[in-house]
């Protein structure tokens, strides 16, 4: 029996407040915590097998629906207005999802093994790699290609953006990307030679797919940057994998354009 993450849950649980701070809810999201519920229902109990894997399959259909906000009842407040952070920059703005972060507290309540518990050290270790994996491949290729430049900067509103970007995407991202799929398939992929790397490439792959719509080179830029987040995890657990994947994020949005170039 797993013990519950209490840290990331209060980290997660203060991200969602801050979120309720800035939108609101319907009663029509009552729907999605009832499914979700029934999802972790379905997991959690151990008498009918085919059961859990139906519980699986339901939370993966509710966590594409939450990711790409399809689901009633919730009206995510933006709290930063359209604007260029640097005059080659494209626009930006940010939403605090309310939708988005349910992922990451079924995923903690329903599935504690995704954490991956490793010493301090070991974390700080494999923090260290991954951040410096990530950034060269990721951010080096993002130079190479084009889509960023060279642009320091800390305005107004970087407070609010990394609070946001580490509670309410980060901690998510990571929990599904990292915790589930590559720490769920390195557990199916025990008795292979090379499971954990296979497992690693997979999750991986997958996370760059979802930025499908930023193009091509978002693509491949966030699959490098997830072979650093997925040996963090491998080696450090979930929190390294957060520590790796925000400070690549940090970095990016302090030093250099953010988001991207503009065409």
């Amino acid at each position: 029996m797993f013990a519950l993450p209490w840290t990331y849950l209060a980290l997660l649980s203060l991200g969602y407040s801050m979120a309720l701070l800035y939108g609101h809810l319907s009663w029509l999201a009552v729907l999605s915590f009832a499914l979700l519920l029934v999802a972790g229902f379905a997991v959690r109990q151990q008498q009918i097998p085919i059961g859990r894997y139906l519980g699986h399959g339901l939370f993966i259909v509710l966590t594409v629906a939450l990711a790409v906000h399809w689901l009633p009842g919730f009206y995510n407040g933006r709290a930063i207005n359209p604007q260029r952070f640097t005059d080659d920059a494209v626009s930006f703005a940010m939403y605090l999802n309310q939708d988005k972060p349910l992922i990451g507290f079924w995923l903690l309540l329903a599935c504690p093994w995704i954490v991956g518990r490793r010493s301090l050290r070991l974390s700080v270790y494999a923090t260290a790699l991954g951040l410096t994996v990530s950034a060269v491949l990721a951010l080096g290729g993002a130079l190479l290609l084009g889509v960023i430049s060279w642009a320091p900067k800390w305005p107004d509103q970087a407070w609010l953006w990394v609070l946001n970007n580490l509670l309410l995407v980060t901690l998510v991202e990571e929990a599904l990307f990292r915790g589930y799929i590559q720490g769920g398939l390195s557990r199916h992929f025990k008795h292979l030679p090379h499971g954990e790397n296979l497992a690693l490439l997979l999750a991986s792959l997958l996370f760059g797919l979802v930025h499908l719509g930023a193009g091509w080179q978002w693509v491949l830029l966030a699959s490098l940057a997830g072979l650093g987040y997925g040996l963090a995890y491998r080696f450090g657990g979930l929190g390294a994998a957060i520590a790796t994947h925000f400070g690549l994020n940090l970095l990016h949005f302090g030093l250099f354009t953010y988001p991207m170039l503009a065409g």
